[in-house]
């Protein structure tokens, strides 16, 4: 190990330990950022400690910043090594090649590649097992213009065929929603622009950012919707939609009974699936969001839309609202549950919250008082209130998000692959992957 991967680990020991060690602010907002984080399943104390570096904060300076200000002595060298690091990021890699000092990675979220050294505090047993094609949920760091270094612990999940690595990432995405992409900020600001463009989509198809059907009715407008925008889709890519569905699936190199099949299962139309799969074209595709079968069933749905929020689906809203705007609402049995689903029900989020608090402001205070036994609660609260409950204050990319064309790509060969083993097993597929139900 080369004198610069030493002084690194070095470094890097010292940074862990002062967080640690710290006490005041800085140790509050450790604690804080821990307990928010361990709500999110898959991630172990070790990496939640490694994103506090970059992603806490204590007023508005990471801890890195912190450490870089009680280090007055730090050479300018290893002060730059350490402002480096502020460009660590969460991914989920692939080995696409084991070198002798290392390993080539490839981000699966991005499809960039990175060449990572591995420190002496790795253990050789840990490091063995990475072979190539393996996959890896770990954060990296800069070690300078081209190299980088693994920061934080190692989860190896195998090398996956389709189906599991599309699940895989779905779950990265579902834990890891800050770190979508990390490395690749033109591929995020491409995906939030694809919100707003739905969001756009969708006021113009239904007319309101606010709408309530039966479950029966909403399922079928939103099939003619996504009828809509799979036309556009198609359109701004330029793919010819005029050929056959034969000719698509044997150009997209696809049986089209699976092709069909599996587009039941996704909620896309089959022609769509087989012009997106043959298209050599574009960067970001929309996944197909399918409503779940407890909406379509439900006996209303109200949807609100956000163009950065996206769209909730909530088929108990419009009996939340009456409770809100009753006299009797304190002899109603449902208002306590209704409360409490509200607040742990992820579709029931910040923006939800807050469109009932300007709506109802003293009633939605006094329920919350007397629901939550807070007699003191005020809505100026609220926004602490919905942290408590895991609810996150500011936007996180929704499912209707673009996501980079390998993924859709993936997701949707995944798709074909696992209604095909299922077909010969005679069970329904589920699917996995970004916007599913």
């Amino acid at each position: 190990m080369n004198a610069t991967l030493e002084q690194a680990q070095t470094l890097k020991q010292a940074l862990v330990d002062f967080v640690l060690d710290a006490e005041g602010a800085l140790a509050e907002a450790l604690e804080t950022y821990a307990a928010e984080q361990a709500r999110r399943k898959g991630v172990s104390q070790d990496l939640i400690i490694d994103m506090f570096l970059t992603e806490g904060r204590v007023g508005d300076k990471t801890p890195i910043a912190l450490f870089i200000e009680d280090q007055p002595d730090l050479g300018e060298a290893d002060r730059q090594l350490v402002l480096g690091w502020e460009k660590t990021f969460t991914g989920l890699f692939a080995v696409e090649q084991v070198m002798p000092d290392g390993f080539e990675l490839v981000n699966w979220l991005t499809e960039k590649h990175y060449p990572v050294k591995p420190t002496g505090d790795r253990p050789t047993t840990e490091l063995a097992r990475l072979k190539l094609g393996e996959i890896v949920l770990t954060r990296i760091s800069p070690l300078n213009e081209t190299d980088w270094i693994f920061s934080g612990p190692l989860s190896l999940l195998g090398r996956l065929g389709k189906p599991k690595l599309a699940v895989a990432i779905g779950n990265f995405k579902d834990n890891h929603k800050q770190s979508l992409y990390g490395d690749a900020p033109d591929l995020l600001e491409e995906a939030w622009q694809s919100v707003e463009k739905y969001h756009l989509a969708f006021l113009d198809f239904f007319g309101s950012e606010e709408i309530t059907l039966p479950g029966y009715q909403l399922n079928k407008q939103m099939g003619e919707f996504r009828e809509v925008l799979s036309k556009r889709f198609l359109a701004d890519a330029g793919i010819d939609d005029s050929k056959s569905l034969a000719e698509l699936a044997a150009e997209a190199g696809i049986d089209e009974e699976e092709m069909t099949a599996a587009a039941e299962e996704s909620g896309a139309d089959a022609e769509t699936i087989s012009k997106v799969l043959a298209s050599k074209g574009g960067k970001m595709a929309a996944p197909q969001v399918q409503l779940p079968d407890e909406l379509k069933k439900a006996e209303q749905v109200t949807v609100l839309a956000h163009p950065k929020w996206g769209q909730m689906f909530l088929p108990h809203h419009s009996q939340f609202k009456a409770i809100l705007e009753s006299e009797d609402w304190q002899t109603n049995e449902r208002t306590g549950k209704l409360v409490r689903q509200y607040l742990q029900a992820p579709e029931a989020n910040f923006f939800v919250w807050q469109q009932l608090a300007e709506q109802y402001p003293q009633r939605l205070e006094q329920v919350l008082q007397t629901v939550l036994d807070r007699p003191d609660f005020q809505l100026k609260d609220l926004a602490a209130l919905l942290r408590e409950n895991g609810k996150p204050t500011e936007p996180e990319l929704p499912e209707i998000a673009s996501v980079p064309i390998h993924l859709h790509n993936l997701f949707e060969a995944a798709m074909i692959e696992v209604n095909k083993s299922s077909k010969a097993k005679g069970k329904k597929a589920k699917k996995s992957g970004f916007g599913k139900g």
